[in-house]
This record gives structure tokens, C-alpha cells and sequence, in this order.
């Protein structure tokens, strides 16, 4: 995110656990002078004492404790909080352990002696990342969440814009998020208390769209039984977003030139011309320039239409923005598909790196369905790279391998993959039962055990 639309970490809670008083101090005063409100606990117990009257957001806890251990402590917390952040905090000789905690869901580890310097950035770079999260969406959609690097031109140049009332031309492939934009330029403008008016132009033919923006008299046609403002009336000084204007004809092209020029439309079937005042912003997934080679597009229509031009990168190109994307899509399906008080799934780690390697031909709309999937297919409490329904994950992948891997890799992968699966199943229908589980493969309950050891399968996950 753009420092401009950062959360403000004064809204962060931190929870400091540690059975040393001096760390737990230091790590307190570390965590208050980012702006945070800090608790802290002695031990795993006194920290799930804190959590039930105190949900933090981002829990700093050492791991080796005495009563219950930094390990044992993050189970609980995943399961009580399963959207916040938990760092875990350990000596030399346990960093293995932590390690395996990443596994788990732990967000990330710190070895002692901590940098203070490196604890405060931590500290800040999750909280904003729980805060955006926590965020509520934006004229009822997600809002602009984004992290990676190749965001920041994008985010930069909404917060130029943002105040002024020039027209912008938002570019990119299908799906990335184009309308998102345009809502958060408006958000962040002068009006945004007035509307903001969303126009797919492809879904109309010419005279419906003609009707939808400049407005029709009764009897202009079939079905006009009383006259009506178009949206360029109806925004009354706030925003219309035209999505897709390469779509529109040339001839209605000509048409949406004039009241970007003079500033007034004329009703379908009307003859006299109205006032409009709107800030326009409009979005396609062609090359615009392109078109106008071809003849397909007014080159000045699109000069009017892009005084300035975003263009947005396609989701393959921001890998960092999709563990950020995933997990609040998670919660917002979770929240709409789920029912009250139903523990919300969590991303395996596996499931995670087969996102990332996912090369979103559908870009983040994809991403946001294949969230939705997952959370209605998974009956467990945790998502699977095959409960995501990517053509790229899941054991099909496994056995095809990469090109540099040989017969012999590709085959133990692909059989990994399958024992994966298959011993999910068998603990998801069994509710984490073991013995259940192995009489339902046909196995050994010490055998089932021995895999999900290899496998790092935690039957706390399926209960």
C-alpha cells in the first residue's frame, strides 16, 4: 500500500509473551512506540487469559516456556484468532522448532538478540497488512489492498489524481481489479460523498446505453412509460466509471466525445440539451492505441478519456500481493458462505506456495473465486492446494513434475502428493479420529501416523 493509504497502527493491539520480565518489557516499549497498545503475558496461559477479554492482532510470544510452550500456544491462538499475526520468538538452539512453527501458521520467527530497529519494522509491516484486512470494504467492495513493489506506481499515481478532477484511463487485463481502482480514486476525492455510478458497456447495446447515461423522455421507446435522468445527471458532481469503453460503437463514440467536451447531454427522444457536472473515469483491457491504428476506436475520445493512464499489472506479475489478496478473501467468503461463529479455514502452506506458482490467467477475480471455492468445498480446518480447483495444483501437477526434474523426483513427488490427499480424506471423514481414519484406507493406525509424521499432518486440524 501507499504510505498515503497506509492504516493508521494506533488501531493495532500487540500481545508481548514471554516468561523473561526484561524481554517482555523491551518488546512492550518497542511495540508502544510504533503507536501500538501493547498487553502482555507471562506465559501461554496468561496469554489466552489476555485473549478472552483482549483479541490482539499481532502476538509476539517466545517459545520456550514453562505451563505451555510458544508451539502449543500458536495452535490455540489459530484456532481462537485465526486472522492474527503470531511471531514467534526463540534462542539458537530451537530455531528448527520455530521453523516448524511457519508450518503451523505462524507468520514469522525472530531469533535472540533482537534488533530493535528489525522487531519495529516487523511490527509495522504485519500491523498494516491485519489492519488493511480488517479494513471495511469500499462502496461495498474490497478496496485496494497491495504490497508488492510493482504496485507502488499504480498507488502513486491515485494518490496524485485522487484530488483532482481530471478524466483517468485505467488499464489492464480482465480481472485485475480495474473498477476497484477507480472506486478508491474516488474515495480519496473531494466527492466522495456524492455518488459513484458503475456502467458496464459491453452488457448494452447502443440505445439502452445512450438511455442508462444521458437519460430518455417517455415514449422514446418501447417500455419508457415516464422519462428519466441518465447517470451523467444522476451523479450530481460525483463520479461515473465507464468499464470497457472499447466496446462502445464509433457512432455512440461521437456521442460520449460531445458531453465530455461541452458538458451536457441530450435525453433519447428529447430535443433540448441538460446541464451534467461528473468526474469520469474509465477502464479497458485493449490496447486502446491499437484500435485507433485499426480505426476502431476516436484517437480523440481517447485523449479526452486519458488524461491521465494507470495501468495495472496483471496478478502473475505481483506475486507479493497474493498471500495479502488470499487471505482477505478467505475471511469474506468464510464471513458470506459460513455461518455465525463457524472457525474459519486456514491456508496450508502448501496451498500458499501453489497460489503463488498459479499463473492467474483470470488474474485477482480468479484469485477471489478460487477462495470461494475452498472455503465451500474444505469441511476441515484446512485449505488444501486441492480444495483450491486450480489447473495447475493437485496431484495432476505433481506427477508432470518441472523440467528439470527427473523420472525419479517427479515420481516421488507425484506419490507424495497422492498420499497427501488421500490421508486428508480419510481424516476429514473421520473428524481427526486416527483409528476411524486408518480402518476407512485399509491401513494400520501406526502406519496413517507414520505418513502424516512424513507429511507434517496435524490431526488438530480435522477435528
Amino acid at each position: 500500500m501507499s504510505a498515503a493509504s497506509q492504516p493508521d497502527l494506533g488501531a493495532l493491539r500487540v500481545l508481548v509473551v514471554d516468561d523473561e520480565a526484561d524481554i517482555r518489557l523491551g518488546l512492550t516499549r518497542l511495540a508502544s512506540s510504533v503507536g501500538a497498545a501493547v498487553e502482555a503475558a507471562e506465559d501461554g496461559k496468561a496469554a489466552l487469559e489476555v485473549l478472552e477479554r483482549w483479541p490482539a492482532d499481532l502476538i509476539l510470544t517466545d517459545l520456550m516456556m514453562p505451563r505451555m510452550s510458544g508451539a502449543e500456544l500458536l495452535v490455540e491462538i489459530k484456532k481462537r484468532l485465526p486472522a492474527a499475526e503470531v511471531v514467534i520468538l526463540t534462542g539458537y538452539g530451537t530455531v528448527q522448532s520455530a521453523v516448524q512453527c511457519l508450518q503451523t501458521g505462524a507468520a514469522h520467527f525472530l531469533t535472540k538478540p533482537f534488533d530493535n530497529d528489525g522487531v519495529m519494522q516487523l511490527i509495522r509491516r504485519l500491523g498494516r497488512q491485519v489492519l488493511a484486512r480488517r479494513a471495511p470494504a469500499v462502496d461495498g467492495a474490497h478496496g485496494l489492498l497491495a504490497q508488492d513493489a510493482r504496485m507502488k506506481p499504480v498507488t502513486d499515481l491515485i494518490a496524485r489524481v485522487a484530488g483532482s478532477s481530471v478524466a483517468v484511463l485505467i488499464e489492464g487485463e480482465s480481472g485485475t481489479g480495474k473498477e476497484v481502482i477507480a472506486r478508491e480514486i474516488h474515495r480519496r476525492s473531494a466527492v466522495a460523498d456524492r455518488p459513484f455510478l458503475a456502467v458496464n458497456t459491453p452488457a448494452l447495446p447502443d440505445t439502452l446505453l445512450e438511455s442508462e447515461l444521458f437519460g430518455h423522455e417517455r415514449g422514446a421507446f418501447t417500455g419508457a412509460d415516464r422519462a428519466r435522468d441518465g447517470i451523467f445527471a444522476e451523479a450530481c458532481g460525483g463520479t461515473v466509471f465507464l468499464d470497457e469503453v472499447s466496446s462502445m460503437s464509433p457512432s455512440f463514440q461521437g456521442k460520449l466525445l460531445r458531453v465530455l467536451q461541452d458538458r451536457v447531454v441530450r435525453r433519447l427522444g428529447g430535443s433540448g440539451d441538460v446541464s451534467v457536472e461528473f468526474r469520469l473515469l474509465a477502464a479497458t483491457n485493449r490496447d486502446l492505441e491499437a484500435a485507433i491504428r485499426k480505426g476502431e476506436f476516436r484517437e480523440d475520445l481517447f485523449y479526452r478519456l486519458g488524461v491521465v493512464r494507470i495501468f495495472v499489472p496483471p496478478l502473475r506479475s505481483r506475486p507479493d500481493d497474493i498471500p495479502l489478496l488470499a487471505n482477505h478473501f478467505l475471511r469474506h467468503s468464510a464471513a458470506t458462505s459460513l455461518g455465525e461463529g463457524t472457525e474459519i479455514p486456514r491456508l496450508s502452506t502448501e496451498a500458499m506456495s501453489a497460489l503463488i506458482g498459479h499463473d492467474w490467467p483470470g488474474n485477482v477475480r480468479e484469485l477471489e473465486n478460487a477462495m470461494q471455492r475452498a472455503v465451500i468445498v474444505c469441511t476441515g480446518g484446512m485449505i488444501e492446494p486441492w480444495h483450491l480447483g486450480l489447473r495447475d495444483s493437485g496431484w495432476e501437477s505433481a506427477a508432470a513434475g518441472g523440467e528439470d526434474m527427473d523420472y525419479a523426483k517427479s515420481k516421488q513427488r507425484a506419490v507424495e502428493e497422492f498420499q497427501r490427499q488421500f490421508v486428508h480424506r480419510a481424516l476429514e471423514g473421520a473428524a481427526g479420529n486416527i483409528s476411524r481414519a486408518a480402518q476407512s484406507c485399509g491401513m494400520t493406525r501406526a502406519a496413517l501416523q507414520r505418513i502424516m509424521r512424513q507429511l507434517e499432518i496435524a490431526r488438530e486440524d480435522y477435528e
